[in-house]
Formats: C-alpha cells, structure tokens, sequence
C-alpha cells in the first residue's frame, strides 16, 4: 500500500474501515466521498413537489383557452413547467440546474411527440 510495509499498510486499512467500511473504500478505492453525493431523498422530494406544482400549469393551459388555440398553447405551457420542474428539483435537490432542465424538456417533447402522433394515428381529435 503506496511504500507502507504489509503490517502497517494492514494496520492503516483495519483502521480505516472499523468505523464505515463503505466510506473508506469508495474514498480510498474510488475517489469519492459519499458525504458529497447528492441525496437520493432530497431528489425524490424535490421532484415530488416540483412535478405537482409543475402539473397546474399544463392543466390551466387546457382548460382555459379557446379550443382552437389549446394544443399550441398547452405546448408552450408543458415545456414551460417542465423547464420550471427541471430546475426547481435540481435546486432543491442540490443537483446541477441545467442537467435537469434539459433533461426534462427533451424528455417533455419525445414524449408528447409520440402520444401527439399516437392520437393522430388512431383517430382521436384533439
């Protein structure tokens, strides 16, 4: 262990994991530190109040205007909250903003292309 002699590398290593053996491994072994990580708890939470806050504006959006107007409105209305939700959970969440943001725009548009372009094929009328 980096020019200790075996018993005292041994010594440093028992001492190192007796109090968190994970830590000390994915600090020692793969350079980083746990205490660091972003929690998977404050995400979750974040992400659950950032989506339902982030869900009324897409419903105002289809409820409001005329309906000529709806589908591009409420486009413009679910990008915007989705772009809202990606940077409020990234904030709350102690994540990078953008990586959110984008990540749920994208995702926002794959997604209402495909169900647009499933309505349209089956018939529905929007």
């Amino acid at each position: 262990m980096k020019g200790l002699s075996p018993e005292l590398a041994a010594e440093v290593a028992e001492q190192l994991t007796a109090h968190d053996a994970l830590a000390a491994h994915a600090e020692v072994e793969l350079g980083i530190n746990p205490g660091n990580l972003t929690s998977p708890w404050n995400a979750a939470f974040a992400s659950l109040i950032a989506f339902a806050v982030g869900g009324l504006l897409p419903l105002l959006a289809i409820a409001v205007p005329p309906s000529h107007l709806r589908v591009a409105v409420t486009v413009i209305a679910v990008l915007t909250a989705l772009a809202l939700t990606g940077v409020t959970a990234g904030r709350l969440g102690e994540a990078p903003l953008t990586r959110g943001l984008w990540r749920n725009v994208i995702g926002g548009i794959v997604a209402m292309t495909v169900t647009y372009g499933i309505g349209t094929l089956v018939g529905q009328v929007v």
